[in-house]
């Protein structure tokens, strides 16, 4: 486990402790510790010297952070209007089947978490997933059983 004020000093360094770089320093420390933890708000606060309300409020209004640890890869499934009509609730039930969980939650071992997504911006290619960063367009369920199942063997070599 990384040592969050560590974390966050080094963020902050990097932004030169200015408080108009907020989400910045957001994104950057969710990056390193792939989620906001209550005392790396406090710590944000206090360092900017702005109130702690404030950094909640960013912290929640976006929808990219989370409050709550996550799985180290994030699986969103397009639940549109035309992933829908293409199949993206059958695939978003086989996941939730294969991964035992629903949208919002993570794995016992904190390899996926699970998440919906009203649209990805890339209707003609429905039903997409996208894993971390990776689009993965035209899915099937047969391709995402394969997909998750190449990160689950991409991880477990990986010592965190």
């Amino acid at each position: 486990m990384k040592d969050t004020t560590a974390v966050v000093k080094s963020v902050l360094d990097r932004w030169n402790n200015d408080s108009a770089c907020l989400i910045s320093i957001l994104l950057d420390i969710q990056e390193e510790l792939n989620y906001l933890p209550h005392e790396t708000i406090t710590a944000i606060a206090d360092s900017l010297g702005i109130p702690l309300i404030d950094v909640y409020s960013a912290a929640t209004f976006y929808t990219v952070f989370s409050l709550e640890p996550r799985g180290k890869h994030i699986v969103n499934v397009c639940v549109g209007t035309a992933c829908h009509v293409r199949g993206g609730k059958r695939i978003l039930d086989r996941i939730q089947r294969d991964l035992k969980l629903n949208p919002g939650e993570t794995t016992e071992d904190g390899l996926f978490t699970l998440e919906t997504v009203r649209c990805l911006g890339c209707c003609a290619l429905g039903p997409v997933m996208v894993v971390d960063e990776t689009y993965y367009p035209h899915m099937t369920t047969k391709k995402a059983d394969t997909i998750l199942s190449k990160y689950r063997k991409d991880s477990e070599g990986v010592v965190a």
